[in-house]
């Protein structure tokens, strides 16, 4: 197993579709609800199940939360318990506390108490959209309100040409990471770089200007 450590706190689909992933990639992860029936059903999948109350500060002190490298908190609809989790969290010195949001209000407040915030179904949504929109997207990860990473089937009228030639930086404003080619991955390329059918694309910029990226004709 790996050494780092992760808590999740709130077992609904959010919250047990992330102990599943964390758990095949190797990390050892404390599944926390306070369902009896919930916490049964992760304990297949957890490396560690409890039942506890995550609004109960010395139920937290007592798994030894303030150990854990990130605690996630991914209560579902109750929101003042998500809050008051989250407080608790920070002040029991956890390293780093990460809680779902169920809307923007939610979020601010999460924020203000020290939390990185996540949106999972609204993000679910955009990329989504972005991807009915344009065919060519195979997916799309958020690094601020503004900026992302893009990965996209390079568009048909770049075949044959250079990077320089298509001038993805000057024309879109759009830096390209890496070039994806069969099995082979071109990573920094060059502004010589001639894309080939088929290739693609990992590309960095301004969310307006990967949207005009991915309308181009695939």
């Amino acid at each position: 197993m790996k050494n780092k450590q992760f808590a999740v706190i709130g077992l609904g689909r959010f919250g047990m579709s992330l102990i599943t992933e964390l758990s095949r990639m190797g990390y050892d992860v404390l599944a926390i609800d306070n369902d009896e029936n919930t916490v049964h059903n992760a304990i297949d999948v957890a490396a560690h199940a409890v039942q506890a109350d995550a609004t109960d500060e010395q139920a937290l002190k007592s798994l030894g939360i303030r150990n854990f490298d990130v605690v996630v908190v991914a209560i579902g609809e109750h929101v003042q318990a998500s809050i008051l989790a989250t407080i608790i969290l920070n002040e029991l010195g956890v390293k780093k506390v990460i809680a779902k949001a169920q809307n923007a209000l939610h979020g601010k407040v999460l924020e203000k108490i020290g939390a990185g915030v996540i949106y999972p179904e609204r993000d679910m949504a955009i990329k989504l959209a972005r991807s009915l929109v344009s065919q060519n997207i195979l997916d799309q990860i958020e690094l601020s309100p503004d900026y992302s990473i893009l990965e996209l089937v390079a568009p048909r009228a770049f075949a044959g040409k250079s990077l320089v030639e298509i001038g993805v930086r000057k024309r879109l404003g759009v830096t390209i990471l890496a070039v994806k080619r069969g099995e082979d991955i071109i990573v920094a390329p060059v502004a010589g770089q001639v894309i080939n059918p088929g290739d693609v694309l990992v590309a960095l910029g301004k969310n307006e200007d990967l949207q005009r990226l991915s309308e181009m004709e695939s």
